[in-house]
């Protein structure tokens, strides 16, 4: 994961894939580094953050409670 101009990240921030038009990747490939212990953490916390914002919510705010 990185910015278009890094030659080994493959999506942005948004987990958009780079140079492919309306693509996303969402599992533990998009990683720069394995965790060395639980990867299915990871990958779920991956999976959260892009269901945020493929639903376009924002990220809440510690102590607000909605």
């Amino acid at each position: 994961m990185g910015s278009a101009s890094d030659s080994q990240a493959v999506v942005d921030d948004q987990l958009r894939v780079h140079g492919v038009e309306s693509l996303g990747v969402v599992d533990a490939s998009i990683m720069p580094t394995m965790p060395s212990a639980n990867t299915n953490a990871a990958v779920l916390m991956i999976a959260e953050k892009a269901s945020d914002m493929i639903m376009g919510r924002s990220a809440p705010i510690p102590g607000v409670i909605n």
